[in-house]
């Protein structure tokens, strides 16, 4: 049985990942004893620690933590404890966040804008084993994982600092490098501006960068304009 008339006999144990502890706290308070938090992170490692110490049933999971990607998360946890079931909840939904995260082994991704009814019933689902995704980002998913290349087809750049970057970083770099606006850079990449800002600030991140402008100079140094 699933969808709203799944009944549980106890409510699923969860451990929420977010580096907004605003966020955090709300999320608690919405889902109420719909579900039983039992524990929260803001960060990779600690995260990882707080997981394999506890071993929830779900883990709530934003895509992107100051000390890395959602997917470095489950990919350390998976090895330990691969009954462990991740359901990311992220503000994004760029093509290769949702790609990581499942490849790493999430079993669902739902952003940010999902009501408090459908959040709590894809965490039950997520616990019996079921996969769920945003209605929006369902058949996206299947199109996404029908046509991505294999590792094989990826070749690298021979720059460690830019082959860290995914595709996606790579291309709002490009455009940041034009000079275009963060508006404009989510109209032409079909994306939300605060995807687009999520983007930015991985990129930042992980080239150790701490304003846009080093980013314009960086990107033009290696002529991505």
């Amino acid at each position: 049985m699933s969808g709203p008339d799944r009944v549980r006999a106890t409510p699923p144990r969860v451990v929420l990942v977010d580096d907004h502890g605003l966020f955090r706290s709300g999320v608690r308070a919405e889902l109420g004893r719909q579900v039983e938090v039992i524990g929260e992170a803001e960060d990779v490692g600690p995260a990882i620690e707080l997981i394999e110490r506890l071993v929830p049933d779900v883990v709530l999971l934003d895509v992107h933590l100051p000390g890395g990607g959602g997917q470095a998360v489950i990919t350390a946890v998976k090895k330990e404890h691969p009954e462990v079931r991740f359901l990311a909840l992220s503000a994004s939904d760029a093509p290769e966040d949702v790609i990581a995260v499942i490849r790493a082994g999430a079993r669902g991704y739902v952003t940010k804008t999902i009501s408090t009814t459908d959040l709590a019933d894809a965490i039950s689902r997520v616990a019996d084993g079921d996969a769920v995704f945003s209605h929006r980002l369902a058949g996206f998913v299947l199109d996404a994982f029908a046509a991505a290349p294999s590792a094989e087809d990826v070749k690298p750049s021979f720059d460690p600092e830019l082959d860290q970057l995914t595709s996606r970083e790579r291309e709002v770099l490009r455009l940041i490098a034009q000079g275009y606006t963060y508006r404009e850079i989510a109209r032409e990449l079909y994306i939300s501006v605060k995807t687009v800002e999520s983007h930015v600030s991985s990129v930042l991140r992980k080239l150790q960068l701490s304003s846009r402008h080093q980013l314009t100079r960086w990107a033009a140094e290696r002529r991505l304009t």
